[in-house]
């Protein structure tokens, strides 16, 4: 009992820490830049809906779409992180380096290639890719049950194989479809607009309450197999579950912007060690997923003057350095 009075208040503390950041960013982002007044007077006039329209237009059209596709995504791979790494019981088990984004990104390779730039079949074609990479990992990785080990190497290799395979895909087709593939491949939120990011919203919000309804169970599978089945758990029903939602989720978020690295990978291991505990929490995972998101597209967005960088070079050239600390510090473990 007093272990618990005693945690809560860090719970909350490291929350509304990164709560904090995260209004911060969306002000800044909302109201810093080229076109936008920044004195209190003139955004006073935004958030009243007094401006002109054009700077109404910037904000409310451009910006928020915009920063809100970052909220949603980046809390989207930031719980499908959280899924893999407690289902592998690895802190290297994230969609990036077992490879499912990639096969998401296979899928909507395919799809563009065969039915062109067609927004909701780029979603199926994510959505069924990144399954297939699942079922091939999960295959082939499966001696007499499954390892975490196992299923990141199996990952990698599956991983590797899928890239070599959307590169001579790229090279074979018309030279509009590869530059079609190689903005995907970037991993942008440029473009991003209110038609566009609602409907996947929806779809998320409906695969994230799945994973947040299934988190208890979650818990029960780190305890161990064969602890989850002696408490009436399921355990490959409920594995089954979880996967399906954790690669959903980095299919659909990789059908909006193209792979997005890093988020996934870092978001669950900074919560935990922000809440100090072992097990990886998926509220904190997603509200560090979005944080992160969100402040690599600003960094994208106004660290070179005069251009939008795609997010994902941001975030890929944070999460290699994360990645060799990481993969360091587990070797001296």
């Amino acid at each position: 009992m007093m272990l618990a009075r005693i945690k809560a208040p860090k719970l909350t503390t490291a929350n509304t820490i990164v709560c904090s950041l995260t209004l911060l960013i969306i002000l800044a982002t909302l109201f810093l830049g080229d076109h936008i007044a920044t004195n209190l007077h003139d955004i006073w006039q935004l958030i009243s809906g007094k401006a002109d329209h054009y700077q109404s237009v910037v904000v409310w059209q451009w910006r928020a779409s915009r920063l809100f596709g970052g909220l949603v995504i980046g809390a989207a791979l930031g719980v499908s992180g959280a899924v893999f790494q407690s289902l592998v019981r690895n802190p290297l088990g994230s969609p990036d380096i077992t490879g499912f984004n990639v096969g998401a990104f296979t899928g909507v390779l395919l799809s563009i290639a065969f039915f062109g730039n067609i927004y909701w079949l780029s979603v199926l074609g994510a959505l069924l890719g990144g399954i297939f990479s699942a079922i091939l990992v999960y295959i082939f990785a499966y001696r007499d049950g499954h390892s975490g080990f196992r299923l990141i190497i199996v990952g990698i290799a599956i991983s590797a194989t899928l890239t070599a395979f959307n590169q001579w895909l790229s090279l074979t087709v018309s030279l509009e479809t590869a530059m079609t593939a190689a903005l995907w491949s970037a991993g942008s939120l440029n473009g991003m607009t209110w038609f566009r990011i609602l409907p996947a919203a929806a779809l998320l919000a409906i695969l994230l309450a799945c994973s947040f309804l299934m988190g208890s169970r979650m818990r029960l599978l780190e305890m161990g197999d064969d602890t989850a089945a002696a408490l009436g758990i399921s355990v490959n029903k409920t594995r089954l579950i979880l996967m399906f939602a954790g690669v959903s989720l980095t299919a659909v978020a990789t059908a909006i912007t193209g792979p997005i690295a890093f988020i996934s990978l870092a978001a669950p291991q900074i919560a935990r060690r922000l809440e100090k505990t072992k097990h990886v929490s998926l509220s904190s995972s997603a509200l560090i997923g979005a944080f992160l998101l969100m402040s690599a597209d600003f960094i994208a967005q106004h660290s070179w003057h005069g251009s939008t960088l795609p997010v994902g070079l941001v975030t890929i050239s944070l999460g290699g350095v994360y990645l060799v600390y990481l993969i360091s510090r587990e070797g001296r473990l």
